[in-house]
């Protein structure tokens, strides 16, 4: 008979900062999930339309399709002081349509509710991300694609090590590159 100790690890490994949990998406996130992506200053740099139920729970479901097809994704943001879901950071294979490719490389992403813009919940959820992604794929390229009128998330790609290197045109609509320096 199993018992909890003989239960498997999680498909998404938990990670923790001063004020975050990092954790696998879980059903019960989808509603502030879904209300997060209806809010124009959360959207206006994710494809500049609100998502729909559907396409949030696609984009769920896909942060766990990528652990289970590659051994790494994304991690749901939970801020700690509430138990609520907050955003997302993580890395990905989208296999995106873009010139020059992404193909091949971990791409990061990130993206939290701007109410807690500024308390440094992002730099805390990138960090961390980068912490585990590095020495698992140490040397794997990381990538991001950012809007270039999102200067915030230019700037904590920045922080990080990311530097553009090159723009381009996705969903019609003009994109930066940028990669992080090993």
């Amino acid at each position: 008979m199993l018992s909890l100790r003989d239960a498997p690890a999680p498909l998404v490994p938990p990670l923790e900062t001063p004020d975050l949990l990092l954790r696998g998406p879980q059903p019960s996130d989808l509603p502030a999930a879904v209300a997060l992506h209806q809010r124009p200053d959360f959207y206006r740099f994710l494809g500049g339309k609100p998502h729909t139920e559907e396409e949030v729970w696609r984009r769920m479901l896909g942060q766990l399709g990528h652990w289970a097809m590659f051994g790494y994704g994304s991690w749901t943001i939970e801020e700690k002081a509430t138990g609520q879901y907050v955003g997302s950071v993580g890395f990905f294979d989208f296999q995106r349509d873009l010139t020059p490719s992404l193909k091949g490389t971990l791409e990061g992403g990130w993206v939290l509710d701007p109410r807690l813009h500024g308390r440094g919940y992002a730099s805390q959820a990138v960090q961390a991300a980068l912490a585990w992604i590095e020495p698992r794929f140490p040397t794997a390229r990381l990538t991001c694609i950012i809007d270039p009128g999102n200067a915030a998330s230019l700037g904590l790609a920045r922080k990080f090590g990311f530097h553009e290197f090159a723009r381009a045109i996705y969903h019609n609509a003009p994109i930066v590159l940028l990669e992080r320096a090993r």
